[in-house]
């Protein structure tokens, strides 16, 4: 507003000026054109209004939601369509993304995913990688043998992913991937508060099979956050989505309980359930129980199996639909606890923790406990005793402190019983690997290809192994890797690098963090880094994963995954992998 006042400022002036010189003779004033100088200064005005925002053209409509409604869905669990991006052409999206208010992690937002013409995961699928929203430059926000961070910025860095702000990542958001100019990849993520480029000054290379396919796919992945997709300049695969209303064709049930206290009405018993609602052209939207409508067969008056039917009457838009869809489920009914006591203890209640220098200033560091073979009798309000699921109970975590411990057990608001455990600090042993050099010399050796001997590790135990690292020095993940298996050397717990990430069923539950600092000046300092790896067997159904790394650059940087799980405590070991990269032991 303040720019069109400074126009109309100028161009009034000027037109005063021009009724003073022709004595207001209003048949040749509007026959006199504005002189250069005006039109520049005009011009000028509008100018600087446009800004550097770009102007998108073609846009269709292309209107669903990816992920739950409620905050849940997982890393790799949902995705948008595919959208084919051909050589010399540039793709617009734009969509709402909506952050969890209550989101403690920085990475809890979503991630576009870069990929060759082919299926996600199936026969031929190459990733270049991924770039995500948030830009973490000590954390994993961009990945891919395809991606060089260095050409990354942003105008909102977290130094660590419990950082605050991330509520600043959400809203409108305009997505770019440009191929237009043949010398260069550029992508940029904007919601007018947040920008985040990648400006790479070459093309991307051919991962296609047939090398005469040059296009590339994209597509969105979301973690503990939801899109609702707008607008697309391409069509994807499988057409696009009118925002025309559609009509419910098939429900799924989210959150029933498994067990309902007898009295307790059904409405209340099903307050936190919630259905992804499929709807025509495929739209999926998440609904709250307030939008639903229950009933239970047979009723909620006596114990036992129940089937609960719920009923859905609304289009996309929130009219009443044509046709009303049906979901069901089952639940038991069950008498109220009163009480509940610990009728067999569980098998471990020796829980062991070690300190290296990659957790010795942690405070608060705490264990889980394991509930293997603990048995729990719960006495209804009638007297009557049943033995509890373990997995229905909730456990409080343990200090990683040496000296007897008092866990809390809760089976409902207000009942509670307690069990004894006794902490331990273990001790450190170091083991050898029977061979001088792990990976080709000349880091060639692929993700995972290779591996060192396996070291069993015993209940209370740490085992410690010392090596020089060197690598390749194109990707922070060109480092040494961390592998907790089986003894049968295939069944994996989980997998851990140098870089603050891993992946595997028991990697999820970890708490991990590391003080590598700046990206760049640690990964060069890597290539002949002095590492020590400590793996510890908690006895309690996880491990930690302690790291010291000496840099050629004179910093000493650390690294820790504590709490690992999915871990039988019976049968753990570790081996060392590698990535581009190759590790030399007992010089």
């Amino acid at each position: 507003m303040r720019h069109f006042k400074k126009i109309a400022s100028v161009c009034c002036s000027i037109a005063l000026g021009m009724l003073a010189l022709t004595g207001c003779e209003d048949e040749h004033f509007s026959n006199i054109n504005a002189p250069d100088w005006l039109s520049e200064k005009v011009d000028s005005i509008a100018n600087a209004q446009k800004g550097d925002d770009e102007v998108l053209e073609g846009m269709m409509e292309d209107v669903y939601t990816i992920g739950n409604t409620d905050y849940s869905s997982g890393w790799w669990t949902v995705f948008s369509k595919y959208y084919v991006i051909p050589e010399g052409k540039k793709w617009n999206a734009v969509f709402n993304l909506s952050i969890n208010p209550a989101a403690s992690n920085t990475y809890k937002n979503f991630a576009l995913i870069i990929c060759n013409d082919n299926e996600r995961e199936g026969e031929g699928y190459l990733e270049y990688g991924a770039i995500r929203y948030d830009n973490q430059p000590s954390g994993n926000s961009e990945w891919g043998d395809y991606i060089d961070r260095s050409y990354v910025q942003s105008t909102l860095t977290f130094e660590t992913d419990t950082d605050e702000g991330i509520s600043q990542l959400g809203g409108k958001v305009t997505l770019t991937v440009d191929r237009s100019d043949p010398e260069s990849f550029r992508v940029t993520i904007t919601n007018g508060t947040v920008t985040k480029t990648y400006n790479q000054p070459s093309p991307l290379v051919n991962l296609n099979a047939d090398e005469s396919n040059t296009n590339i796919r994209c597509f969105l992945a979301p973690e503990g956050s939801y899109i609702n997709f707008q607008q697309t300049n391409i069509e994807p695969i499988g057409g696009l989505t009118s925002a025309e209303d559609k009509n419910p064709v098939s429900m799924v049930l989210q959150g029933v309980p498994d067990e309902v206290d007898l009295g307790v009405p059904l409405d209340s018993a099903m307050a936190d359930v919630t259905a992804v609602v499929t709807f025509e052209e495929g739209v999926t939207k998440t609904v709250t129980a307030e939008e639903l409508s229950f009933s239970s067969i047979p009723d909620m008056d006596t114990e036992g199996e129940k089937t609960l039917v719920a009923i859905y009457n609304k289009t996309f838009k929130g009219e009443n639909c044509e046709q009303p869809i049906v979901a069901s489920a089952t639940f038991n009914v069950v008498e109220k606890i009163a009480s509940i006591e610990v009728t067999t203890q569980p098998s471990r209640k020796n829980y062991y923790y070690y300190t290296s220098p990659a957790t010795e200033g942690m405070t608060g560091r705490t264990l889980v406990f394991d509930p293997t073979g603990m048995e729990v009798t719960a006495t209804s309000v009638t007297g009557t005793e049943r033995v509890m699921d373990n997995s229905k109970l909730t456990f409080s975590t343990i200090p990683a402190t040496v000296g007897d411990h008092t866990v809390t057990i809760t089976a409902a608001e207000g009942v509670t019983a307690t069990v004894s455990v006794n902490i331990s600090e273990s001790v450190a042993s170091e083991v050898h690997n029977s061979t001088n050099m792990l990976g080709a010399e000349d880091n060639t050796s692929a993700f995972k290809a290779e591996f060192s001997d396996y070291f069993d590790v015993a209940i209370g135990e740490t085992k410690s192994i010392k090596f020089t690292n060197y690598s390749d020095l194109a990707a922070n993940w060109n480092n040494f890797i961390v592998a907790l298996r089986k003894s049968d050397e295939v069944t994996e717990y989980a997998f851990v690098r140098a870089d603050n990430w891993g992946d595997g069923s028991g990697y999820a539950a970890c708490v991990h963090n590391g003080t590598q600092g700046d990206w760049a000046t640690w990964l060069e300092g890597m290539n002949g880094a002095k590492v020590t790896v400590y793996v510890t067997n908690c006895g309690n159904g996880t491990a930690d994963v302690q790291i010291v790394m000496e840099g050629t650059t004179g910093t000493t940087s650390t690294q820790y995954y504590l709490g690992v799980n999915t871990i039988d405590s019976e049968d753990l070991t570790f081996a060392l992998s590698v990535d581009h990269c190759h590790l030399v032991f007992n010089e």
